[in-house]
């Protein structure tokens, strides 16, 4: 070609000096936004790309640079490594992912080539692909390459990736971002669906606002797409095959996710509104109020369902949403403990057989309470650990920008709701909720993380709130700017629908066909509730589906069969090397069943774990040093002392028909109980057991023992036989370390709601082992809290010989050996629980006086009282003056406010009922082991004299 018809066609070869240079710039503005230049320049630019570049200086390359090599080029593609970086790291910066454009604004600066001394025209000048390694067709050069980067990490999704330490991970999450994302089309039947999703799940919301006006019901509006979101999820993990999805959310929604995710009746649903005003006034009968069967009850945003669907494969998917009280996130262990159960195989023995394919959960919280609730963090810390790893959580934070009233300037530190998340290297997405197809593939990729890597995966859903904190508080008072725009601002089924019909895929007159619809779907079942019966009958909600088996009492065990449990159980590998002390000591256990000797506590607990394992029942323990234990005397998970194996006796036990699982817990009270209750709620079958390093630990679980536990089965009929071992006695080692806490247990007894036992001997322990695993997974299943010993789990006097293991069963009282012979000569019944009872031994044992006056009772079982045990032995002693409740915790702690009453119903008349113990103290224990030996003495010394003086001071 002459180059004169070059010139011709090339549009730049007629440019040169200041004229190239302005040429240059117009390019520069093109890259940025191809509007601010004119037709002309668009036109050729588009033709004919990058205008020539200005001529250099030789001058100015670097001195030694490498033949054929631009130093200014060389700076330049280094940079734009920076850049790219940068982009990816920072991008969230500018995204567009705030629907009302609230939140505060944030320098982009980082984002800008200008930044760095780099301009789009020499960022032009370098390849695409040595500037976005694997950028897509269509993308020619290295400014082309940063402005569509820009669009990838600046658009409705934000991404947060660069905390997430391994590398594969971070390479497949861009990928996704900038690859997959992109290119996701909806099919025009995709469309329509999620349309038709977006109105469902928005006209329930208007539906209920209209017709039952002023009740509470915390909508889900502002984050409407929400539903969609879960659905998609839901959907993609049953087409993995996932056989058992749990779900835990707060409130907020959980009226949609309940109609539109787990299919719950639109008439139940309505009809818990119709009847809300009067279901809960019950006639009093008698003087005492009844109830229906289902127990109290709860509000209907704080209900569970359970829903079962076919998924892809041809099986089935059961979907539960975890009922959860207004502690907001307390649920998140207890969904994780659901998931658990549901991919472990405890049908064999050793350890249970995960698979963490066959179930997984999905938790959607609050945006002030993600950073703002430590249970949060405590349960995200559970995710990789081996006894509590479930293969990932979805993590959805439902962000609507306000926690009750407060701004979130107020409720956070961060400056995303989702930055506690990147401690554990959970990948983040921030989407904005007014853009539906970006949350479905945002959706998409949760899942398939999730699957690929089995772990962790955050999507912060950013939307607003449409009414105040609930529907009953107008919310421009506090944030009067804030609702302006949201007045102004449409549902997102408008803002879906009015892209759609600019797209050309939809009319107006479409829209209003699907909405019509879908509304009537919402009138028809009004109406049809109207004609039905209250829906208040019987049980609220069921979650978990808890099939009741009858109870079967625990078979008396021979002591053939615990000899030749104990024998196994001290077999361990050949060459495996025990720490010799140790060896001794569980050696010793060998001639513990023989004639003439005892089992302590411990051991007495191996043997009824053994036992249990041999009845076909599954076994789950956890705790801080549980393997252990804090007193180092269970010891059931063996380490070799020169190579660091382990071994487990448990695992190797041929009598065994089920699993064992013992595991040392993180030093977590509240996510681990959660999660070991929600084990225990999803596998009803299993016996599941927590031990407190000390029993004051369980202090920090109060919110779970309050609200799920002691009233999981009243609220909603959820029923558990978890097991909560908790040290507790007065041992002269301070405050922190006495008590248990057992007034709170017992404050919170009611309606046959659990078992709290104080117990002074091992066989007792075994024994009400054994009655727990008979009750675990019927219906008669319920909690068992044991103040378990600390001095006694040693002490001779609380050990006991194995005929009592064979014979016999739990006692609710014990009578004290050696008192009560001459019934008309007893004048006080001292009754006790617990260590005092061993102490009270030991002083009779040491006295020589006469004690015919005297008669000692255990209470070994507080709740449910034993009234009747107790008033048979009162009905033996006819000269009876006085009872006397004798306890080591001070007056307003311990059992006495909760036994005093009880024990004032069942005295005989005339006898007067007295309480020997400290005083009522602020402080659970002394700090001082002096002071505490004279107390504890004193307590002893009075309740074993014939005229007590009961106005010491102790120590005060």
């Amino acid at each position: 070609m002459a180059n004169g018809e070059q010139d011709h066609q090339n549009p730049w070869a007629k440019y040169y000096g200041p004229n190239l240079g302005y040429i240059e710039e117009q390019y520069e503005l093109y890259l940025r936004d191809p509007e601010s230049v004119a037709q002309e320049y668009r036109e050729q630019f588009k033709a004919w790309g990058e205008p020539p570049r200005s001529v250099r200086s030789p001058a100015a390359s670097t001195p030694g640079a490498a033949v054929g090599v631009d130093a200014r080029q060389l700076r330049n593609a280094v940079v734009a490594g920076k850049l790219v970086w940068n982009v990816r790291t920072y991008g969230h910066l500018a995204a567009d992912i705030d629907p009302l454009g609230i939140g505060p604004a944030v320098s982009t600066k980082v984002l800008e080539p200008e930044t760095y001394g780099l301009t789009y025209a020499e960022l032009a000048g370098l390849p695409a692909d040595l500037v976005w390694e694997g950028a897509p067709a269509g993308v020619s050069n290295g400014a082309e390459a940063i402005v569509r980067l820009k669009e990838v990490y600046g658009g409705t999704i934000a991404y947060e990736f660069s905390h997430v330490a391994d590398e594969d991970e971070r390479r497949w999450l861009n990928e996704y971002a900038e690859q997959r994302v992109p290119s996701l089309q909806l099919s025009p039947e995709e469309r329509a669906a999620l349309l038709k999703r977006l109105l469902e799940a928005e006209l329930f919301e208007d539906f209920l606002q209209k017709t039952f006006i002023g009740v509470k019901r915390f909508s889900v509006e502002g984050n409407d797409a929400l539903i969609a979101m879960v659905d998609r999820m839901v959907n993609d993990l049953a087409g993995e095959g996932v056989s058992d999805i749990a779900i835990g959310m707060a409130h907020r929604g959980r009226l949609n996710v309940l109609a539109h995710i787990l299919q719950k009746p639109l008439t139940k649903i309505f009809a818990e509104f119709q009847h809300s005003a009067a279901s809960g006034k019950k006639s009093p009968t008698e003087g005492t109020f009844t109830f229906e069967p289902g127990g109290t009850g709860d509000v209907k945003y704080h209900l569970g369902a359970r829903h079962v669907m076919k998924n892809a494969r041809g099986g089935e998917t059961r979907i539960v949403l975890a009922n959860n009280p207004s502690h907001l996130e307390y649920v998140n262990p207890v969904v994780q403990g659901f998931a658990r159960a549901a991919q472990d195989d405890r049908t064999v023995r050793g350890y249970p057989k995960q698979n963490v394919e066959a179930a997984a959960s999905i938790v959607m919280h609050g945006d002030a309470a993600f950073p703002g609730e430590g249970i949060v963090t405590e349960t995200m810390n559970l995710s990789s650990l081996r006894a509590y790893g479930i293969g990932g959580t979805i993590h959805i934070i439902v962000n609507n920008k306000i926690g009750f009233t407060t701004d979130s300037v107020d409720s956070r530190s961060t400056q995303y709701s989702s930055d506690p998340a990147k401690g554990f290297e959970i990948p983040i997405v921030h989407v904005n909720a007014d853009d539906p197809e970006a949350v479905i593939a945002v959706a998409h990729m949760a899942v398939e993380y999730r699957q690929r890597f089995k772990k962790d995966f955050l999507i912060d859903l950013i939307g607003f709130r449409r009414h105040g904190h609930n529907e009953t508080l107008d919310p421009e008072p506090t944030q009067p700017t804030v609702y302006k725009k949201v007045k102004a601002h449409p549902g997102v089924s408008r803002v879906y629908a009015n892209r759609l019909v600019k797209e050309g895929k939809l009319t107006d007159a479409q829209f209003e066909e699907i909405k019509s619809a879908v509304l009537k779907v919402f009138k028809d079942a009004y109406e049809e509730m109207k004609t039905l019966e209250d829906h208040h009958e019987g049980p609220q909600s069921q979650a978990v589906d808890q099939q009741s088996a009858s109870i079967v009492a625990p078979r008396r065990i021979t002591l053939s069969e615990l000899r030749e449990l104990n024998a196994e159980l001290l077999k361990w590998p050949e060459g495996f090397k025990l720490y010799p002390k140790l060896q001794k000591i569980l050696e010793r256990r060998s001639s513990a069943l023989n004639d003439g000797e005892k089992i302590d506590w411990s051991h007495a607990e191996t043997l009824a774990f053994a036992s249990i394992l041999a009845d076909g029942r599954a076994i789950r323990m956890s705790g801080q040093d549980a393997e252990t234990a804090t007193f180092a005397q269970r010891n059931l998970v063996l380490h070799d002392v020169e190579t660091g194996d382990t071994f487990c006796p448990m695992h190797a036990l041929p009598q065994a028909k089920a699993s064992f699982a013992l595991h040392n817990s993180p030093l977590s009270e509240s996510a681990v109980l959660g999660f070991e209750y929600g084990y225990n709620v999803y596998s009803p079958e299993t016996m599941v057991i927590w031990e407190a390093q000390f029993g004051v630990f369980a202090n920090v679980a109060q919110v779970l023992i309050d609200q799920f536990i002691s009233s999981g089965r009243a609220k909603w009929s959820e029923r558990s036989s978890l097991v909560m071992l908790l040290p507790h006695s007065y041992e002269g080692r301070g405050p922190e370390h006495s008590s248990a806490r057992l007034e709170r247990f017992l404050q919170l007894s009611a309606e046959d709601n659990w078992t709290v036992a104080n117990l002074s001997s091992a066989a007792q322990y075994f024994h009400l082992l054994r009655r727990q695993a008979s009750i675990t997974g019927t219906d008669e299943a319920k909690p068992l809290v044991i103040m378990t010993p600390k001095s006694l789990l040693r002490n001779p006097r609380a050990a006991s010989p194995a005929v009592e293991l064979a014979d016999g069963g739990f006692k609710t009282i014990v009578e004290q050996a050696g008192l009560g012979a001459k019934p008309d000569r007893v004048e006080r019944i001292v009754l006790c629980s617990g260590k005092v009872a061993i102490d009270l031994e030991d002083a009779l044992s040491k006295d020589k006086d006469n004690k015919d006056w005297l008669h000692i009772v255990r209470v070994e079982q507080l709740y449910p009282f034993p009234a009747e045990e107790i008033k048979k032995v009162f009905a033996r002693f006819p000269k009876l003056k006085e009872v006397v409740w004798t306890q080591e915790e001070p007056r307003n702690m311990g059992a006495w406010t909760f036994m005093e009453s009880r024990i004032r119903e069942i005295a005989p008349s005339g006898a007067e009922v007295e309480y020997i113990g400290r005083p009522d103290r602020a402080s659970p224990a002394t700090g001082f082991a002096d002071v505490h030996a004279d107390e504890q003495n004193y307590i002893v010394t009075q309740s074993l004299k014939q005229s007590p003086t009961l106005t010491h001071n102790l120590g005060r």
